[in-house]
């Protein structure tokens, strides 16, 4: 049962089921053999040990996965710098960028995302009905990191059109079709050509964003090579803005699904921000992240050789019911002042590869939940079931059809 699970699971038709397929799973065991090789890891506190443990090295997925993209074509093929570094690169990279991301540097673009999120619902409340995920999920997160980065307006919606291709090649490549990793090549090279433009003419002339801050670095000699810097910002934008696209989209959806959360949450504000986090434990906008042993690991009572793969599936570990009570319910207030603290979600993972965005995305997350629960009286889905993406790795909805009134 469990072998045909774990093929289900990775069908793009199975994303609507997916908390089924992975129940299923964690019955059948902690651990599954797939045909891509890597097992995959269905327990909270073996994904735990595994994420929060460098031994397990985030370094080697592209060769777990994409096997087909040879090495000296990965920097331009896949283009995600420090996302699949070890030590003491990734140290040094994540140090440069996290200066953009700083607890204060965060809470000063509350104001500005306020501003984006009321223009986004109200905008919506005008259309009546529409789909959530272009006219919200999207724009939100996206215009906010790339005004962070320094992208210009104009450039948005290429952007936006070549990080889409690439979030799809995240996936393992014999999920995708030759169109699919086609356009990931397209989009990769179509990114770093437009960034390596757009590099030149900050170091001409310097502005108050990121990319501005990074050319300078490398020109202060921080160690930062050419491809480094670009790959860096396409990190940037794509990790920048997809995962908080599912975020949305999928957390809207939940909670108009269960309406009695969703008017507990109108009627005590102090839940937004932990409502978030449960918002991600309920639906996270990452299944699944992938590790390889640097040496002989054990986890989940089998021992791993150097080079073998594991695949943490986050969305299972927060749904597991050894680590959360009622994990299919959806409980806005888990998260506030209990004690003892449940589990954290593992949505953001956990260790040295945690997401560096996690606080602007919970941000997003909590001011759009402000602007909709003060200014639309009625939201609802329209229709049965919304598609879905067939991203299996950054999984969230495509379609959201919805109905604000005010």
């Amino acid at each position: 049962m469990n072998d045909d699970a774990v093929l289900r699971f990775f069908l793009p038709e199975a994303r609507g089921e997916q908390y089924d397929l992975l129940r299923e799973l964690r019955a059948a065991g902690p651990l599954h053999p797939t045909p891509l090789g890597p097992y995959l890891l269905t327990g909270y506190h073996d994904c735990a040990e595994v994420l929060q443990n460098a031994a397990w090295s985030h370094a080697k997925e592209a060769a777990l996965l994409h096997p087909g993209v040879a090495q000296e074509e990965a920097s331009s093929e896949l283009p995600t710098s420090f996302l699949w570094m070890d030590p003491p690169d990734h140290t040094r990279l994540r140090a440069l960028v996290s200066k953009a991301f700083t607890a204060r540097r965060v809470a000063g673009l509350r104001p500005r995302v306020h501003q984006l999120a009321g223009q986004l619902v109200d905008d919506a409340l005008k259309e009546g009905e529409f789909d959530l995920i272009q006219a919200i999920a999207y724009p939100l997160p996206l215009t906010v990191v790339c005004e962070l980065v320094g992208v210009p307006a104009e450039a948005h919606e290429s952007v936006r059109q070549w990080a889409s291709a690439l979030a799809r090649g995240f996936d393992p490549d014999v999920l995708l079709s030759p169109r699919e990793r086609a356009d990931r090549s397209d989009g990769a090279r179509s990114f770093q050509a437009y960034f390596r433009t757009l590099i030149d003419q900050r170091r001409a002339r310097p502005a108050d964003d990121l990319l501005s801050a990074l050319a300078a670095a490398e020109d202060q000699g921080d160690v930062l090579t050419e491809n480094e810097l670009l790959a860096t910002c396409v990190t940037l934008i794509v990790a920048g803005h997809e995962t908080s696209v599912n975020l949305v989209g999928n957390g809207l959806l939940a909670l108009m699904r269960h309406p009695d959360q969703l008017e507990l949450l109108r009627g005590r504000p102090e839940l937004l921000a932990p409502a978030v986090d449960e918002l991600l434990r309920y639906d996270s906008p990452v299944t699944m992240t992938t590790r390889a042993a640097t040496g002989p690991l054990t986890v989940a009572g089998r021992k791993f050789a150097p080079g073998e793969g594991v695949v943490p599936l986050i969305a299972s570990a927060n749904r597991d019911e050894r680590a959360f009570s009622q994990p299919d319910r959806l409980d806005v207030t888990r998260y506030h002042r209990r004690q003892p603290p449940p589990n954290r979600n593992l949505s953001f993972s956990l260790g040295i590869h945690y997401c560096l965005g996690a606080p602007l995305a919970a941000l997003e997350m909590e001011v759009l939940l402000h602007e909709v629960l003060t200014r639309v009286r009625l939201l609802e889905t329209v229709g049965d079931r919304p598609r879905y993406k067939p991203n299996i790795v950054l999984r969230g909805v495509a379609e959201l059809p919805a109905r604000f009134l005010a």
